[in-house]
Protein backbone atom coordinates (compact mmCIF):
# COMPACT_ATOMS: atom_id res chain seq x y z
CA UNK A 1 0.00 0.00 0.00
CA UNK A 2 1.57 3.71 -1.03
CA UNK A 3 2.48 5.93 1.70
CA UNK A 4 0.38 9.29 1.54
CA UNK A 5 2.53 12.00 2.07
CA UNK A 6 2.14 15.66 2.60
CA UNK A 7 3.29 16.17 -1.16
CA UNK A 8 0.83 13.37 -2.63
CA UNK A 9 -1.84 14.72 -0.87
CA UNK A 10 -1.70 18.48 -1.94
CA UNK A 11 -1.15 17.11 -6.04
CA UNK A 12 -4.80 15.39 -5.47
CA UNK A 13 -6.26 18.60 -4.07
CA UNK A 14 -5.11 20.53 -7.24
CA UNK A 15 -7.70 18.68 -9.03
CA UNK A 16 -10.46 19.07 -6.26
CA UNK A 17 -9.69 22.63 -6.53
CA UNK A 18 -10.81 22.21 -10.13
CA UNK A 19 -13.75 20.19 -10.14
CA UNK A 20 -15.04 21.37 -7.03
CA UNK A 21 -16.18 25.04 -8.83
CA UNK A 22 -17.58 23.06 -11.61
CA UNK A 23 -19.86 20.80 -10.15
CA UNK A 24 -20.57 23.73 -7.64
CA UNK A 25 -21.77 25.63 -10.66
CA UNK A 26 -23.75 22.39 -12.45
CA UNK A 27 -25.54 21.93 -9.00
CA UNK A 28 -26.46 25.59 -8.70
CA UNK A 29 -27.80 25.48 -12.54
CA UNK A 30 -29.79 22.70 -11.62
CA UNK A 31 -33.47 23.81 -11.09
CA UNK A 32 -35.13 23.45 -7.53
CA UNK A 33 -36.58 19.86 -6.94
CA UNK A 34 -39.47 19.44 -4.94
CA UNK A 35 -37.81 18.28 -2.12
CA UNK A 36 -36.26 21.28 -1.62
CA UNK A 37 -39.11 23.18 -1.63
CA UNK A 38 -41.14 23.40 1.39
CA UNK A 39 -44.92 22.75 1.69
CA UNK A 40 -47.84 25.06 1.44
CA UNK A 41 -49.49 22.87 4.46
CA UNK A 42 -45.74 23.53 6.25
CA UNK A 43 -46.04 26.81 5.89
CA UNK A 44 -49.73 27.25 6.52
CA UNK A 45 -49.46 25.55 10.06
CA UNK A 46 -46.27 27.93 10.83
CA UNK A 47 -48.42 31.50 10.11
CA UNK A 48 -51.34 29.55 12.25
CA UNK A 49 -48.73 29.31 14.95
CA UNK A 50 -47.40 33.14 14.86
CA UNK A 51 -50.90 33.75 14.32
CA UNK A 52 -52.22 31.94 17.89
CA UNK A 53 -49.32 33.15 19.30
CA UNK A 54 -49.81 36.50 19.09
CA UNK A 55 -53.26 35.83 20.13
CA UNK A 56 -51.77 34.48 23.20
CA UNK A 57 -49.62 37.73 23.90
CA UNK A 58 -52.62 40.23 22.93
CA UNK A 59 -54.35 38.16 26.23
CA UNK A 60 -51.51 37.96 28.64
CA UNK A 61 -51.07 41.94 27.63
CA UNK A 62 -55.01 42.06 28.29
CA UNK A 63 -55.62 40.41 31.47
CA UNK A 64 -57.64 43.00 32.93
CA UNK A 65 -61.00 41.20 32.76
CA UNK A 66 -62.10 41.75 29.19
CA UNK A 67 -62.75 38.90 26.70
CA UNK A 68 -59.75 37.95 26.83
CA UNK A 69 -59.47 34.20 28.12
CA UNK A 70 -55.18 33.79 28.35
CA UNK A 71 -55.65 29.93 29.25
CA UNK A 72 -57.77 29.56 26.32
CA UNK A 73 -55.16 31.12 23.98
CA UNK A 74 -52.39 29.33 25.54
CA UNK A 75 -54.25 26.15 24.96
CA UNK A 76 -54.90 27.50 21.43
CA UNK A 77 -51.25 28.01 20.63
CA UNK A 78 -50.15 25.04 22.34
CA UNK A 79 -52.01 22.91 20.01
CA UNK A 80 -50.75 25.40 16.85
CA UNK A 81 -47.67 24.44 17.95
CA UNK A 82 -47.99 21.13 18.65
CA UNK A 83 -49.35 20.80 14.69
CA UNK A 84 -45.90 21.92 13.34
CA UNK A 85 -44.25 19.61 15.41
CA UNK A 86 -46.17 16.76 14.25
CA UNK A 87 -46.10 17.51 10.88
CA UNK A 88 -43.98 15.06 8.73
CA UNK A 89 -41.70 16.95 6.60
CA UNK A 90 -41.93 15.59 2.72
CA UNK A 91 -38.02 16.62 1.92
CA UNK A 92 -35.51 18.63 2.63
CA UNK A 93 -37.20 21.97 2.53
CA UNK A 94 -39.80 21.23 4.77
CA UNK A 95 -37.29 19.22 6.85
CA UNK A 96 -34.85 23.27 6.69
CA UNK A 97 -37.98 25.55 7.15
CA UNK A 98 -39.31 23.16 10.35
CA UNK A 99 -36.06 22.93 12.07
CA UNK A 100 -35.17 27.12 11.50
CA UNK A 101 -38.47 27.50 12.87
CA UNK A 102 -39.07 25.71 16.00
CA UNK A 103 -35.31 26.63 16.99
CA UNK A 104 -36.23 30.28 17.06
CA UNK A 105 -39.29 28.85 19.70
CA UNK A 106 -37.03 27.17 21.05
CA UNK A 107 -34.79 30.15 21.69
CA UNK A 108 -37.51 31.55 23.44
CA UNK A 109 -37.51 28.69 25.85
CA UNK A 110 -41.35 27.67 24.37
CA UNK A 111 -40.06 24.36 22.97
CA UNK A 112 -40.60 22.64 26.57
CA UNK A 113 -43.62 20.07 27.31
CA UNK A 114 -42.95 16.84 26.59
CA UNK A 115 -45.55 16.70 23.93
CA UNK A 116 -43.67 18.53 21.95
CA UNK A 117 -40.58 16.22 22.14
CA UNK A 118 -42.90 13.15 21.45
CA UNK A 119 -44.81 14.68 18.38
CA UNK A 120 -41.52 15.83 16.67
CA UNK A 121 -39.78 12.43 17.46
CA UNK A 122 -43.03 10.56 15.90
CA UNK A 123 -43.27 13.20 13.11
CA UNK A 124 -39.35 11.65 12.25
CA UNK A 125 -40.56 8.17 12.66
CA UNK A 126 -43.29 8.71 9.58
CA UNK A 127 -40.08 8.98 7.26
CA UNK A 128 -38.69 6.02 8.32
Amino acid sequence: MPRIDRRTLLLGCGSAAIVAPVAAAAVAAEPLRRDRESSRHLLALIEAHEITYEAFCKAIQTMDGNNCDPDEASRVEEKALLAVCAYSAIGDGDRRIKARYLLKIAARGELDLAEHMQALLHSEMAQV
